[in-house]
Parts: C-alpha cells; sequence; structure tokens
C-alpha cells in the first residue's frame, strides 16, 4: 500500500480542495438551502473523480445519490453518507464563517466538515487514488448517499424497499467515526434507534396577565408535570413498558465494553462537567452510554423568554424529546407506550407529533468486514483502534443495512472535538488523509476475506 499512501499524500491538495468545494455549499436540509447544488455536486464528483455509474434517483424529499464502480469480482461493499448538514446557528459563535472552509491551524472549519462531507470525500477520493495507482478496484463499489439525514431520513425507508437490489453489498461502511482523545481510532459497530416526539400542551385561547395564574392552569406547568411522570432524578424512564424488549448483556457485550476505551477526565475537562449521572465511572458509566436507553429533553418553549421582565401567562407550552433506544426495542411500540402513559396519567389533552423513528441497529462482531476495518486502521495510523460494540448516536442503519443482511461498520475522519451540530465544526487535515488511506486499505482488506 506504501505506492498507494505516497500517491495520497502527494495529492493531498487536490483532496482538500475537493472537500472544500463540497462543504461550501450549504445544503441545510432543514431549511431546504441549496439542496439540488449539493446533489449534483456529489453526482459530478462520482462521475468525474471516480468514474462511478451514478445517477440521482428521486424521493418523496431530497434526492438520493446513487453511484456504483464495478471491480475484479463479485464483491460488495457500499458507502453510506448524507450530503445534508445541520444549521450554522448559533452564527456569532463561529471563530470563521462557517461555510468558508477556511483551514485554520491544520483545521478545516466548516459546517459538515466531521458530519458528513469530510467521511463522504475522503470515500471519493479513496477509490480515486486507488483507480490512479492500480486500475481496476479489486471489488465492486456503491455510494448511497442521501439528503435528508439530519432531519430523520424521512424517505429513506421507502427508497430502501423500492431499491432493494441497487443496495445489494456483502457489507457498508457508515456515514461517520472520530477519534478518542488520546487519537485512538474507533470504530461501532451499530447505532441506537430513536423516538423523536413534540408534545404540545395549550391553556387559554390567548396570553394571560400572569395575575390570573391564581385561577388559571399555565400550561408550562402543566407540561413540566407530564415531563416529570416519565423520568425520575436517577435517570430511570417511568413510562410502562419502555424497558420490557431491551435485550440482555451478553458476555461478548460485557468483554466488547472492557476493551473500548472511553476517555473520563477529556471528556469532563472539554465539557466542564465535574461528573456524569449518577456519578457513573468505568465499567459502568460505558455500559449506560452504549447499552441503555435513554429520554432527553431536546428543547422547551413557553412564554416570555427575552431580556427583562413579562408577568405573563403563557397561552402553550411545547417540548421536544428524543428517547435513544437499544436491541431490541420498537419505536412503533415505544411511541404507543409513551401515549398510554400520558393519557392514564391525566395528560390525555397533551397533543402529541412524532417526527421521526429508527430501529436500532447492530453487525456482530466476528463479522469479516469488522476485521477488515480492524485492521487498515491500525495499518495507518499504527495504533490500535478502540471498537464500540453500538455508537451512542443514532442513524438509519436499520432501514438500509441490517432488514436485508447487510452488515455495517462506522469508521470516518472525526475528532474527539470535532463539534458536530455546534459551532466551529472541524476535522483535522491529517485525520482526513488517513481517513482516504484507511478507505483505501478496508477496500484491500475486504477484497482478502
Amino acid at each position: 500500500m506504501e505506492r498507494l499512501f505516497h500517491y495520497i499524500d502527494e495529492n493531498k491538495d487536490l483532496y482538500i480542495g475537493w472537500l472544500q468545494e463540497l462543504c461550501r455549499i450549504p445544503s441545510v436540509a432543514a431549511q431546504n438551502r441549496r439542496m439540488e447544488e449539493a446533489a449534483n455536486k456529489v453526482l459530478h464528483d462520482l462521475q468525474v473523480y471516480t468514474k462511478a455509474s451514478a445517477r440521482l434517483i428521486e424521493t418523496k424529499g431530497f434526492p438520493v445519490v446513487f453511484g456504483e464502480i464495478k471491480g475484479k469480482t463479485s464483491r460488495t461493499l457500499s458507502f453510506y453518507n448524507h450530503y445534508d448538514v445541520q444549521p450554522e446557528d448559533p452564527v456569532e459563535l463561529w471563530d470563521v464563517e462557517p461555510f468558508a472552509a477556511e483551514i485554520v491551524d491544520g483545521k478545516l472549519i466548516a459546517r459538515g466538515a466531521a458530519d458528513n462531507k469530510g467521511n463522504l470525500m475522503a470515500r471519493i477520493a479513496a477509490v480515486h487514488a486507488y483507480q490512479q495507482v492500480y486500475g481496476e478496484l479489486p471489488i465492486n463499489i456503491k455510494f448511497i448517499v442521501e439528503g435528508e439525514e439530519e432531519i430523520g431520513s424521512p424517505n429513506l425507508g421507502d427508497f430502501a424497499e423500492n431499491n432493494k437490489e441497487l443496495l445489494q453489498a456483502d457489507g457498508c461502511i457508515w456515514e461517520f467515526g472520530y477519534k478518542n482523545a488520546d487519537g485512538r481510532q474507533q470504530i461501532s459497530l451499530g447505532v441506537k434507534g430513536m423516538v423523536y416526539v413534540e408534545l404540545i400542551c395549550k391553556g387559554a385561547n390567548t396570553d394571560l396577565h400572569s395575575a390570573n395564574a391564581a385561577i388559571i392552569e399555565n400550561p408550562a406547568w402543566r407540561l413540566i408535570w407530564a415531563l416529570e411522570s416519565m423520568k425520575n432524578k436517577e435517570n430511570q424512564v417511568l413510562i410502562p413498558g419502555f424497558y420490557d424488549d431491551v435485550a440482555e448483556l451478553t458476555q461478548e457485550d460485557y468483554q466488547l465494553t472492557k476493551q473500548f476505551i472511553f476517555s473520563e477526565e477529556e471528556t469532563k475537562e472539554k465539557l466542564g462537567i465535574q461528573n456524569f449521572v449518577n456519578n457513573l465511572t468505568g465499567e459502568a458509566l460505558k455500559r449506560q452510554l452504549i447499552f441503555s436507553p435513554t429520554c432527553n429533553i431536546c428543547g422547551f418553549e413557553s412564554g416570555y423568554t427575552d431580556e427583562g421582565a413579562k408577568t405573563v401567562l403563557p397561552s402553550w407550552a411545547k417540548v421536544k424529546l428524543d428517547f435513544r433506544l437499544v436491541p431490541n426495542q420498537d419505536p412503533h411500540k415505544i411511541v404507543k407506550q409513551i401515549r398510554e402513559h400520558l393519557d392514564h396519567n391525566g395528560f390525555a389533552d397533551i397533543e402529541m407529533k412524532v417526527y421521526g423513528l429508527e430501529y436500532p441497529a447492530r453487525t456482530a462482531p466476528d463479522h469479516p468486514l469488522v476485521q477488515s476495518v480492524v485492521n487498515a486502521a491500525e495499518y495507518v495510523t499504527k495504533m490500535e483502534p478502540t471498537i464500540f460494540p453500538m455508537s451512542p448516536g443514532t442513524g438509519p442503519m436499520y432501514e438500509l443495512c441490517q432488514k436485508f443482511g447487510i452488515p455495517a461498520v462506522s469508521v470516518g475522519v472525526g475528532n474527539f472535538e470535532s463539534n458536530n451540530h455546534a459551532p466551529n465544526e472541524n476535522i483535522f487535515i491529517k485525520d482526513y488523509i488517513d481517513g482516504i488511506k484507511v478507505i483505501a486499505k478496508v477496500i484491500e482488506e475486504f477484497a482478502k476475506q
């Protein structure tokens, strides 16, 4: 691989330029900003840089970019990525313009640099470099690049059902990947599922003077009481049946948890916190992170929150919640349990809107794809990677992979402080170049399996 790695190093400025071009397109799906331009840019890059047979496949939302390159064998590896990004707000907290894709102190800073354009372009560059050095690829490669991941992939399930034959592969490299604080590459073997809902409580038909709080019920308090009934101070979800289907941990799960490294002190220092939930540490903390479902408040809105005082009794209140799910929880069943819990506890009047449902997904640690990625990461970084049995994050992995018997593994170019979904999102240039090499090595390794 040294000849190939030398080529990647010689052409790193070219590959950095490709990434900057894509990052300068503010493809914010939630706001429908320049999404068509981003889709066509990815289509162009696949067709021109990798010589892929590529096209846009229309969905009810933004199109999926699909590309395929034939190799020497029938063995197929697919790459799942997305070209949409989160909004850049709050803009005032960025050190540079969010879509300028500037390089500062060895970091490329831009919305989408880590999530997910850096990973997408590293894979395109890896295929390009491999073709330039060796000609034909040793295996078939497929690119599946959607435009709605950041809004819950609402149309990816239908896309997958309508294009099963296009998705068929022997393995899939999933969209994300990061490094520990010690520089060790993280490799994830799955994702948590999710239920994302909004609860809305309404009171009087107009905001009132707060003097009326003596006799008029405040919907903000009512919503707070509903939330209090759902989770206790020990972080336990109180919705009946919520934990019923949670899979018991196996000996292999315990062993994997012991092996993967979680940088506790570095994480606390970075976040400015003194301790984790319930003062957990060590193995218990890692098991909680990976294998425990959650109930999280994403945002709460009601009444007056601007500068100064306004004595008001609000007419409505709403909260956005996400529930991260673990095997074998069913998101549809969880939604039903939430509704039943609210109704049973006297909150039948609280409206619930469902915004996203994702199944949890996992890949067996002994699958050949896992070993291919582990070998590649260790070969490039000269450090033993750390294996996450399952990422605490969420994505449509089940809909695209496990549902069809396709194993999926995550590895990528992010770092410990990539600031995904936050100001100053970034990747190190060195990690980006190493990421290209890792994918090139994965292609070679998987061809041998």
